[in-house]
């Protein structure tokens, strides 16, 4: 029996389980992979303390630190996928594709899956000029034309941020209204670099090593046309990976578990979770680590109240 079961292996998951060390809570962790969605990033500059760092390097880092720490108290399954969370009594299970673990507590940071671009050659170019965050990515298109992709808060805010570094941005949106606030839809198109196309279907993604262009059409466009951009950045949504709770929690309608901003508690007394499987305002991995400490910190106050 562990005190605790931390699901998955990104910033949240790591800075969870450093902290469980370092409480003393035997902990079993759980991670088909060390990174999270930030492993595909060329360099990441956004990572604090770190000046600029690859996915790949950072994966290595967070396991390495997790590592340091687990002595005797961490129990390391990497390469393990969890299937499920069941309620067994005043207890949890965990089942894996490998095996069962039980635990007094449980927290899930199984992060996210961003829905891909549906185009001819999205899935060539991904990584190459495609990309899924303006915040870490945005630097590296100083000065370029870009595109972004989705009309919600997430594209207009990516935009945003897109517009302090590059030349233009296009906002591509599939339907003719936004879903974006219309406060923040008025601040972002007033920007001068600033264009939108409504009702638009991409149809192929240009480029051979790298982006170059797209292709789109519209119903006024009167046939494919093309648009020249070295970057695209995607926001149409995401999938969170919480089909593992089984209905234990309370999820939003986008399946995102419904957490307490102050303690990261769900709906089901004993169950935490932080990062971008969660209903957060904001999902990057600075917040998704700073989230998971606090969920370890009430976890350990719940642990110790019996």
């Amino acid at each position: 029996m562990y005190d605790l079961a931390i699901i998955g292996g990104g910033p949240a998951g790591v800075a969870a389980g450093v902290y469980a060390s370092r409480k003393r809570l035997k902990t079993v962790f759980v991670a088909r992979d060390f990174g999270g969605q930030s492993t595909v990033s060329d360099g990441i500059e956004n990572w604090i303390g770190t000046v600029k760092i690859s996915g790949a390097d950072l994966a290595k880092s967070l396991e390495a630190h997790l590592r340091a720490y687990a002595e005797d108290i961490v129990d390391i399954k990497a390469g393990e996928t969890a299937e499920s969370v069941t309620k067994a009594g005043q207890y949890f299970s965990v089942k894996t594709d490998v095996g069962t673990y039980e635990a007094k507590t449980v927290l899930v940071t199984a992060g996210s899956a961003r829905r891909k671009l549906d185009a001819k050659g999205a899935r060539e170019l991904e990584h190459k000029g495609i990309t899924y965050c303006a915040s870490c990515d945005g630097p590296l298109f100083a000065d370029s034309d870009v595109a972004v992709i989705g009309g919600g808060n997430a594209g207009f805010e990516s935009a945003a941020q897109l517009l302090a570094y590059a030349k233009s941005v296009t906002l591509l949106n599939r339907s003719e209204t936004f879903k974006a606030d219309p406060v923040t839809v008025k601040r972002v198109l007033a920007h001068p670099n600033m264009k939108v196309i409504r009702g638009a279907e991409i149809l192929e993604i240009l480029g051979e090593k790298f982006v170059t262009g797209l292709v789109y059409q519209t119903k006024e466009s009167g046939g494919p046309q093309k648009l020249a951009v070295t970057g695209i950045f995607v926001e149409i949504g995401s999938s969170p990976a919480t089909d593992l709770l089984s209905g234990l929690v309370e999820l939003t309608p986008y399946k995102q578990i419904i957490v307490d901003p102050k303690t990261q508690q769900t709906s089901q007394k004993g169950i935490w979770a932080a990062g971008d499987c969660t209903d957060g305002l904001y999902h990057q991995n600075n917040i998704a680590a700073g989230d998971a400490v606090k969920a370890l910190e009430d976890i350990y106050l719940y642990l110790h109240a019996k």
